[in-house]
């Protein structure tokens, strides 16, 4: 078995969005094997357990991640991970990856995945609404599908969002009040919210939304009146319906999982697309398993080893 390190060493963005994409076309046809995530509560966060097999690529295995918020605050990331790969014919471990950094660039490409599909325009202005790790990943896989015109970032900690403007080297980028950041063509939402952050009424017909922050019961950070006004397609239904932005609304009543638009597995296969292009898009991302196994496949090609003997 083999320890892999450095693993985000000169990978291509585009091939990460175009495996990516790939694994979800895979799920778009059922070729894939994945249960939804569990979860395990802990005090100050949580872990949760990701197993899959992915045919295509010939691998299969199981993520372990966590999510802590408090983390910063200790110089520790909120997000950290380990994916172990198993041989799929003796089920061996074969391979452990520090997930940690794959798990930010794997969840961007599915929000550039999603923008390249769902979006009515080539050229962009892109809203960030959250100004952490999972932004900047997001951004750096969109500008890869889009053209990235300008970027509008906020966050509560508004020196972190002037911050995070002044680091953007490649984009004009501002930091913005609240309303004007939801004032774009591609909004991407990634905080840890529990209530509503961007309101209905500050979105504009024609914006794609990646709603990425709400990945475990009780989060939200969209107003449920945006998922009535849209077309809401989310990674994998029963996840999402358990811990995606949907799950709020769906237990209140407000929204039903058969207002969803379908999965975008479907929509990169042409079973399902936007419908007209002054319609509200959201995607609705809770995290694949899939998509750690296909980033794992391109960092295993990359990443020094160091051998660890098993059984």
């Amino acid at each position: 078995m083999q320890y892999y390190t450095d693993t985000t060493k000169s990978i291509d963005l585009k091939e990460v969005n175009q495996l990516i994409e790939t694994a979800f076309a895979d799920h778009g046809r059922g070729f894939v094997q994945m249960p939804p995530k569990m979860y395990i509560t802990l005090p100050e966060g949580d872990f949760r357990t990701m197993p899959a097999y992915l045919p295509s690529l010939s691998l299969a295995g199981v993520k372990i991640v966590n999510v802590h918020p408090g983390n910063p605050a200790r110089g520790l990331p909120t997000v950290m991970a380990l994916t172990i790969i198993l041989d799929i014919a003796t089920g061996a471990p074969v391979a452990i990856l520090n997930a940690t950094k794959l798990t930010d660039m794997r969840t961007g490409a599915a929000g550039a995945v999603a923008a390249k599909y769902l979006s009515p325009k080539k050229e962009i202005i892109l809203g960030l609404i959250g100004t952490g790790r999972q932004a900047e990943a997001q951004y750096r896989a969109i500008s890869q599908e889009l053209d990235v015109s300008g970027i509008k970032c906020w966050s509560r900690n508004s020196l972190h969002a002037e911050k995070f403007a002044l680091a953007v080297t490649e984009h004009d980028a501002r930091s913005v009040p609240l309303e004007k950041a939801c004032d774009c063509d591609i909004l991407v939402t990634t905080t840890p919210s529990r209530l509503p952050v961007v309101r209905s009424e500050w979105v504009k017909e024609g914006t794609h939304i990646n709603a990425i922050g709400a990945d475990a019961p009780g989060k939200q950070e969209l107003d449920p009146l945006l998922l009535k006004r849209g077309q809401v397609f989310v990674d994998d239904l029963p996840q999402a319906v358990h811990s995606g932005e949907i799950n709020v609304p769906i237990s209140r009543g407000i929204f039903t999982p058969g207002e969803i638009a379908g999965t975008l597995g479907e929509v990169v296969i042409g079973m399902k697309k936007r419908k007209k292009a002054d319609q509200i898009t959201i995607f609705d991302s809770t995290g694949l398993a899939i998509q750690d196994l296909a980033i794992a496949a391109i960092a295993m090609r990359n990443g020094q080893t160091i051998d660890l003997p098993f059984p």
